[in-house]
């Protein structure tokens, strides 16, 4: 699983449908960190979700539970959507434009909405306070209509499976002009980024396909990571760092599309 808050949306929707328990999404949310606290953004926020305006005055026990019982009051009302937001600058679709959300959002590359299309609802952004902390903070945000996705779960699927082959294209071309050398083996460093990723568990009920999606796109993300951080693949120069933006910066779109639609349709396919 990429973020904390696409591990969040997929076991929330899973918790919501009735196919998994709380201490579930305690177990997949630790594995993230092991003390996550919550706090509101402003006291509005804090008025309206009786939580503390300051990470502080909360036990670090409850924060998962807080979370639950947000998304489960928001979701409450007929029509609401759990949705996950990846984004970066440049691109802001589905973004309440101009809200404090929008701009903790894109610092943070992520983020939950969760509420009504047109209507006031909630957001939920992670930051990482420490390596044993996760701070929570909730929002007041409108929710705006759910943007037309990038690709179908078919496409997506099949631009993951041209990725993963692209992606080892651009590690091996950065490896193979003149932009240094490195001793590591690239394979070993994949294996390593992956065992990452792979410390993430999904909801049995997932859909299949999803569930794919999301495993390739983790695999595509461990090699775009090994070029873009193994001292091979280091920048030089300027004009080394553009092209090298240029090789990888489209297939992480790619990436953060693909993720999207398939967590989408997993807590569709849930909740």
């Amino acid at each position: 699983m990429c973020s904390p808050s696409a591990t969040l949306t997929v076991w929330a929707g899973s918790w919501l449908a009735g196919c998994s328990a709380p201490d579930d999404i305690l177990e997949a949310m630790h594995a993230w960190a092991p003390r996550h606290t919550i706090a509101a953004g402003d006291p509005i926020t804090g008025g309206r979700t009786d939580l503390p305006w300051s990470s502080h005055s909360n036990p670090p026990s409850t924060a998962v539970m807080s979370l639950l019982k947000v998304i489960r009051e928001t979701m409450a009302v007929p029509g609401a959507q759990l949705r996950l937001v990846l984004p970066v600058p440049g691109d802001v679709r589905g973004l309440p434009v101009g809200t404090a959300f929008a701009a903790d959002a894109v610092e943070a590359g992520e983020g939950l909405l969760i509420g009504v299309p047109g209507t006031e609802g909630t957001g939920l952004i992670p930051q990482r306070v420490d390596d044993e902390t996760l701070q929570w903070t909730v929002y007041t945000a409108p929710i705006p209509p759910m943007p037309g996705p990038d690709m179908t779960l078919g496409e997506a699927e099949y631009a993951m499976r041209e990725a993963v082959r692209d992606a080892a294209d651009a590690l091996m071309r950065l490896h193979t002009t003149g932009i240094g050398t490195g001793e590591a083996d690239p394979r070993e460093l994949i294996e390593a980024e992956l065992a990452a990723y792979c410390r993430h568990s999904y909801p049995d009920s997932i859909p299949l396909r999803a569930k794919r999606i999301l495993d390739t796109a983790d695999h595509v993300a461990a090699i775009l990571t090994v070029a873009q951080r193994e001292p091979a693949s280091s920048p030089t120069s300027a004009s080394a760092a553009t092209a090298q933006e240029s090789l990888l910066r489209p297939l992480w779109d790619v990436i953060r599309a693909a993720r999207l639609v398939a967590v989408r349709s997993a807590a569709r396919g849930l909740s």
